[in-house]
């Protein structure tokens, strides 16, 4: 009998120990504003299993986490922020957790769970989307050639800075982001493009917030641009940290070089960090390269980056001494050439320290800008407006 008894003592002992290693920690919260909504991220230690419900009257939203503890300290969200007004934690029964989201508007919310990814743990995410927005459907990529362009006089271009919010892209020694150099290049672009005669731009990102790389594509058809640029800075390990020069690549179906090929799948796994795959999309995909080839948006793309490549090599060293090809998502835009530019290699110290100041990130954006007005004559010719138009971008590239 006291054999049995020591038996059942361990037995229980066992089950306790399980329930315990099974409770879930919610050990940090990230709030991320975006101008269509306002994203959540908790960091838990593993599978969680959740529930979402919304109160009116006021509004709110109460998230409840089986078995799970918060440990990590409740941000207050931004003054400004138009949907969230504070966030709340209690315990919900013996074991679970509650958290309720205050709101200032009606809001829509959709959740999801994400699976860890390299340096990224479990993650629940809660996007809270203001219902007052028109919700935007996505529409089927069609093969046929795309309708005339309104006839318009500038040159329209849109930048994209790499990564944002959740995806703080690459950090250097000195824990410089790649997020946070890239939107000041892209900013001082714009600012550089826009004082330009017969030159537009806009961003596609202007904030520390994600955007998916099917929406940069989308976001940036809305403003019918004639080319679209996405700035990133590139990294690479150990090593070989002392590599360093800009690159430029285009998109390409097949034929990547190894180093292009672990580039974009390294950038297209922006995608994986925030919660969706442009990958998943395999029969669109074939449909936009199907058409970029039949309006030669790739070969276009290409004769882009050759001129901001010729730009750049003035500024400092380049990397590849050719434009390079590879599957880059974010590039993929049947309708405007598109190129990706790797500013430099923020994983060498010499040039994370140079990414970090503001006259090399002009310098980058003015090459940028001298490579824009080169192509500027075919990229209007693709429009059938003239390319020689005194006071217009493409008479003559400004000096560095």
């Amino acid at each position: 009998m006291k054999i049995i008894g020591i038996f059942l003592l361990l037995f229980f002992g066992f089950i306790s120990m399980c329930g315990q290693a099974d409770v879930v920690t919610v050990d940090n919260l990230r709030v991320w504003q975006a101008p269509d909504h306002t994203r959540l991220v908790f960091d838990v230690s593993g599978p969680l299993e959740h529930r979402l419900f919304t109160l009116k009257d006021p509004d709110r939203i109460v998230i409840d986490m089986e078995n799970a503890s918060f440990q990590g300290a409740v941000p207050a969200p931004d003054a400004n922020n138009p949907i969230l007004a504070s966030v709340r934690t209690g315990a919900r029964g013996e074991s679970d957790l509650r958290v309720v989201l205050d709101l200032k508007t009606e809001t829509r919310p959709r959740t999801f769970i994400l699976k860890p990814y390299e340096q990224y743990g479990h993650r629940l995410v809660v996007d809270l989307y203001d219902t007052k927005l028109p919700v935007e459907e996505e529409k089927p990529v069609s093969v046929l050639p795309p309708a005339p362009k309104p006839i318009k006089q500038d040159l329209v271009i849109a930048i994209d800075a790499g990564h944002g919010g959740e995806d703080p892209g690459a950090i250097g020694r000195k824990r410089t982001r790649e997020k946070d150099v890239v939107l000041a290049i892209a900013r001082e672009l714009h600012k550089l493009i826009n004082a330009t005669p017969g030159m537009r731009a806009f961003l596609v990102r202007d904030g520390d917030y994600y955007i998916s790389l099917r929406d940069r594509i989308e976001n940036a058809r809305k403003y019918d641009p004639d080319a679209f640029v996405s700035i990133h800075a590139d990294a690479l390990p150990g090593k070989r940290r002392q590599v360093r020069g800009a690159s430029v690549y285009a998109l390409s179906e097949k034929g990547a070089t190894k180093e292009a090929a672990l580039l974009a799948k390294q950038e297209n796994a922006a995608d994986l960090i925030g919660g969706v795959s442009l990958n998943s999309r395999d029969d669109i995909l074939t449909k936009v390269l199907v058409e970029m080839s039949q309006t030669g948006t790739m070969s276009s793309s290409v004769e882009l980056g050759t001129d901001i490549l010729t730009e750049l090599r003035r500024i400092g060293p380049v990397h590849i001494g050719d434009v390079g090809q590879a599957n880059f998502g974010v590039l993929r835009s049947h309708r405007i050439p598109s190129v990706l530019i790797e500013t430099a290699f923020i994983s060498n110290p010499e040039e994370e320290k140079k990414l970090r100041d503001k006259n090399f990130q002009r310098k980058i954006a003015k090459g940028i800008l001298n490579g824009l007005q080169r192509a500027a004559p075919r990229l209007l010719a693709r429009r059938g407006l003239p390319t020689t138009v005194s006071n217009r971008a493409a008479d003559k590239p400004n000096e560095l």
